[in-house]
């Protein structure tokens, strides 16, 4: 008999022995309740976390929303990977596999992967200081470079965006050198509203401050009263005001919508026109000039 028909001999005995599958069977089993054991734990710490940020909700101690926001994202992905690497070491246990070994030799090969997976290192160290100095968190609007939309997501590593069309963006948080943060502080709605130079300047201004008056009580998003700053510009036809209202984070493009509608509106009633192109023209000597309004 051969070397290769001896060690088949040895295989096929070896799966034809009842110890073999008892002992494989076990070992599947081992590995699926592990599996089991990690999934119900990772639920039950999520679960855990949720309460927590639900009682500190209504304790005077509680942080801004937007921090909690961002730490239970990263606490419920700090507790996956953390569940999930202690099943990984036990199925390679269950499977034979030395993990004291596995686990020494892997701090030599980290050391060497570090010098090569810098980019990476960055991205988490990056990410870290983004948390920590609270920069944005998630729900705030931000602009990274080009990129321009809402956090749905801080990771360690990366940070998601949606824009307002629906792409998300996901960007390396090493690549994140400055930001812009539009969900700070108040913003402001800008609305110019022009006026025809033949209207009653002083009327409209009066017409429109009434307007003004009580716009607050119609729309939550606006922070205190919408005022008129006066005339803005003298334009080819029209003379034009601005006014200025401020508004809750990222509501000035709404609100101005509003404004301007609610302005054009209360113009009408009162007759006062809002001016249109016109082009005036100049007959030949004896003619009549004309003036036509397109």
């Amino acid at each position: 008999m051969t070397l290769t028909e001896k060690g088949l001999k040895k295989i096929v005995d070896k799966f034809q022995n009842e110890d073999t599958w008892l002992n494989l069977g076990e070992g599947l089993l081992k590995i699926f309740a592990i599996i089991i054991i990690a999934n119900i734990l990772i639920r039950i710490g999520k679960l855990m976390i949720h309460n927590i940020f639900k009682i500190r909700e209504i304790s005077p101690l509680r942080t801004n929303e937007r921090r909690e926001g961002t730490l239970l994202k990263l606490l419920d992905n700090v507790l996956s990977y953390v569940v999930y690497f202690i099943a990984f070491m036990m199925v390679l246990s269950v499977l034979g596999i030395d993990v004291k070994a596995l686990i020494a030799g892997a701090g030599i090969i980290g050391l060497a992967v570090g010098f090569g997976a810098q980019s990476l290192v960055k991205d988490i160290i990056s990410g870290f200081f983004i948390i920590f100095e609270d920069q944005f968190s998630v729900g705030d609007h931000i602009r990274v470079g080009q990129f321009e939309g809402d956090v749905l997501a801080i990771g360690l590593r990366t940070t998601k965006l949606k824009n307002w069309t629906g792409e998300i963006h996901i960007l390396p948080n090493g690549s994140i050198t400055q930001v812009t943060n539009f969900s700070l502080n108040n913003s402001i709605a800008v609305v110019d509203v022009g006026i025809a130079y033949e209207e009653d300047i002083e009327k409209a201004e009066k017409v429109i401050e009434e307007l003004l008056e009580h716009m607050q009580d119609q729309y939550d998003e606006l922070v205190e009263k919408p005022a008129l700053l006066g005339i803005q510009n003298l334009g080819p036809s029209e003379v034009i005001l601005r006014i200025v209202a401020e508004t809750q984070p990222m509501k000035q493009f709404a609100v101005a919508r509003k404004i301007r509608r609610d302005v054009k509106m209360h113009l009408d009633e009162h007759g006062i026109e809002i001016p249109y192109p016109r082009l005036v023209t100049f007959a030949r000597e004896g003619e009549q000039s004309k003036g036509l309004n397109v």
